[in-house]
């Protein structure tokens, strides 16, 4: 369920998505756009974002901007920038929710695989950032919000170098934070739990697991993208606007 609250401060804000297209991304490019957002998003898959883009129409009377691109290409993610900069003016809140949680055995992981594998999960952030940066300065401020994740918290076995991705997106947080912050842009990070996504169902989702994480949240109630967007919304808007270089833990109360 998208959160009821209006941040009539976003309304008409500039607002780019990366991996907008599915999962808690097509939450997000929904939930901005309710609010009166402008909203552009960059994501590969183009028949699943072309439909966002008409659902997202009909339900919050706004269309988003799709503009497919590949975020291992850094040329590729910097002309997908200045596209939604010259479609709706500059960057005001950034959200890198971009990633690929492939499984992977250390024994398997090869330089290359681990290099890709880090061009989709750390590097984009950067560069997106890089990219909306003059935009934000000169419109006296903005927000950026780099989503990491749960999973290095609790010593998730299965993909060390996602792990370790999700794990540098804090520390690239606070050192960005800590950059901008003169300029009044505020960046955070917020680490979902077990947001049960179509993805999720598909590959890695069984009654039994699902049941036993969900007994272990202190809230006994599946995750859905939708509640991703409402953190999103406040570390937007002028409501946090003291708020910056912070990891928000969105599990349930899972830890």
């Amino acid at each position: 369920m998208m959160p009821s609250a209006q941040f009539t401060d976003l309304q008409g804000a500039s607002v780019l998505i990366t991996g907008g297209g599915s999962g808690i991304g097509a939450a997000l490019t929904e939930g901005f756009a309710r609010q009166g957002a402008k909203v552009a998003f960059v994501d590969i898959a183009e028949a699943a974002s072309t439909a966002l883009c008409e659902h997202v129409e009909k339900s919050a009377g706004i269309r988003p901007l799709f503009i497919k691109a590949d975020l291992r290409d850094i040329d590729a993610l910097r002309a997908a920038v200045a596209q939604a900069i010259e479609a709706h003016g500059p960057v005001t809140t950034l959200i890198n929710n971009a990633a690929f949680d492939e499984r992977h055995a250390v024994e398997d992981v090869t330089v290359d695989y681990w290099d890709n594998n880090q061009s989709i999960n750390l590097r984009p952030h950067f560069f997106s950032a890089q990219a909306v940066l003059p935009g934000m300065k000169a419109a006296g401020g903005g927000s950026i919000i780099n989503f990491t994740s749960t999973s290095f918290l609790i010593n998730h076995p299965d993909m060390p170098s996602y792990t370790a991705a999700k794990a540098g997106i804090i520390g690239l947080t606070k050192g960005l934070a800590g950059h901008l912050g003169r300029h009044n842009i505020r960046v955070n990070a917020v680490a979902p739990g077990w947001v049960i996504t179509e993805r999720q169902r598909e590959l890695w989702v069984t009654d039994e697991a699902l049941a036993a994480h969900v007994a272990k949240q202190s809230i006994k109630q599946i995750m859905q993208p939708e509640d991703m967007v409402g953190t999103c919304l406040f570390l937007a808007s002028d409501a946090s606007r003291m708020l910056t270089a912070q990891t928000l833990i969105v599990d349930g109360g899972y830890l």
